[in-house]
């Protein structure tokens, strides 16, 4: 039995193109419809994801060389704040320190999504409608989890961490993803699904504060309804404003970095041009967002047609909690970029900080933060709050990733 849960969590559960495409299937069969229909369905969302994964595997290798740049050309010893990251150094530090195996995180992970669905089949006492279905988040906070109890209470045995955090984590997928639910809604003129991701509190919560904030008597415009004049029109075009605003922001730190620095680390070749470098490194982001977009567009009706049968079939009124990435294709395409940019001013504020002060803890962001965190932040505090809100809580969430990071390292003894 163990061995097909594993195969399932590893093939399927854990591969949210598959995933989705799985829950797709169950949806049109649930609602009869005819097998070609089934199989296209299929397809289009399996396929869909699969592009949506392209665009953001994209984002992450082009930020790459910043992200080392900055560690390794001025000599920072830091630690990176990374979900991947993070799930690599537990996995390996679960097996080395406690001699525990990586299949207990997949029995934990069971138990979780197990309970998610129980409390969404109960919402009648619970309220809960949401269901966690971002597979490769559920696994890295599988492996987080795991390694919280275990550092808490190692002398505890195996049945009963898996329990109690198998509970836990559970509850916090509904609870977390539940909170998105109206709000998501609200974004997307109600397409039917929630955000499961990292910042699913912080989504509420900015929300919330964004919403307040623009009550009073002076209100702000969203993105989508400002036109700029004149020559600032440009701006209006989505791939346009990315690309230059991609320019200036890369173009600054790439200078700072230097050529023979990227040379010399194998980032650009001896024979190429600099400034080529730049303009490329800056396009390649607007393209892969526009990449990431329509793998969107491509699946998330799929989904949305399809959980209908889950929904009125199985399990009445839920609603599926998915990647923070499919927010993007609603709302205002340059909520995402002003998300990043702001957000990455609110990092480098704090990492600064954190130097002049000496800090006994210094954190460099990984690329999940620094995007997906805030570029979602904004997307959903444009649509409540408008730009203002889309600037102010990416900035506010990027010095709190970096403080809050180097807090927590501090206090679990990672310090220098």
């Amino acid at each position: 039995m163990q061995g097909i849960w594993e195969f399932f969590a590893n093939n399927i559960l854990t591969q949210p193109a598959y995933f989705i495409g799985l829950m797709v299937v169950i949806g049109y069969m649930l609602l009869r419809r005819p097998w070609y229909e089934v199989l296209s369905g299929f397809v289009k969302a399996t396929a869909g994801y699969l592009i949506l994964i392209v665009g953001s595997g994209g984002l992450v290798n082009n930020f790459r060389p910043i992200l080392v740049g900055l560690k390794t050309r001025f000599d920072l010893d830091a630690m990176v704040i990374d979900p991947y990251f993070g799930q690599n150094a537990v996995t390996a530090g679960v097996m080395e320190t406690f001699g525990r195996s990586f299949s207990s995180v997949m029995i934990l992970l069971l138990i979780a999504f197990i309970f998610n669905i129980l409390l969404v089949a109960f919402k009648k006492y619970t309220k809960m409608r949401a269901i966690f279905t971002t597979g490769h988040v559920q696994l890295q906070q599988a492996s987080t989890a795991f390694w919280l109890i275990l550092f808490a209470f190692p002398t505890l045995q195996d049945p009963l961490i898996l329990l109690i955090m198998g509970l836990v984590l559970g509850l916090y997928w509904a609870v977390g993803t539940n909170l998105t639910v109206k709000i998501t809604q609200d974004l997307t003129d109600g397409a039917g699904f929630a955000i499961a991701h990292q910042q699913m509190f912080g989504l509420a919560l900015f929300s919330k504060l964004a919403e307040k904030m623009n009550s009073g008597k002076r209100q702000s415009k969203k993105l989508e309804d400002m036109n700029f004049p004149g020559f600032l029109s440009i701006f209006n075009e989505n791939i346009v404003a990315t690309s230059i605003l991609m320019t200036i922001f890369f173009g600054a730190i790439l200078l700072i970095l230097g050529k023979p620095y990227l040379i010399e680390a194998g980032f650009l070749g001896a024979t190429k041009s600099f400034f080529f470098y730049i303009l490329t490194t800056a396009l390649n982001f607007a393209v892969y967002l526009a990449i990431l977009q329509l793998g969107v567009r491509t699946f998330v009706t799929e989904l949305t047609n399809s959980f209908k049968g889950i929904s009125e079939k199985l399990l009445p009124g839920a609603v599926p909690g998915v990647d923070c990435a499919v927010s993007y294709g609603f709302g205002s395409p340059n909520a995402v970029t002003i998300g990043f940019l702001f957000g990455a001013l609110g990092q480098f504020l704090a990492i600064g900080t954190l130097i002049v002060l000496k800090s006994p803890v210094l954190v460099i962001a990984g690329f999940v933060p620094v995007f997906f965190d805030n570029a979602t932040i904004a997307v959903f505090a444009n649509n409540k709050g408008g730009v203002r809100a889309a600037m102010l809580f990416p900035f506010i969430a990027g010095l709190m990733q970096v403080f809050g990071s180097a807090f927590i390292a501090s206090w679990v003894g990672m310090a220098a």
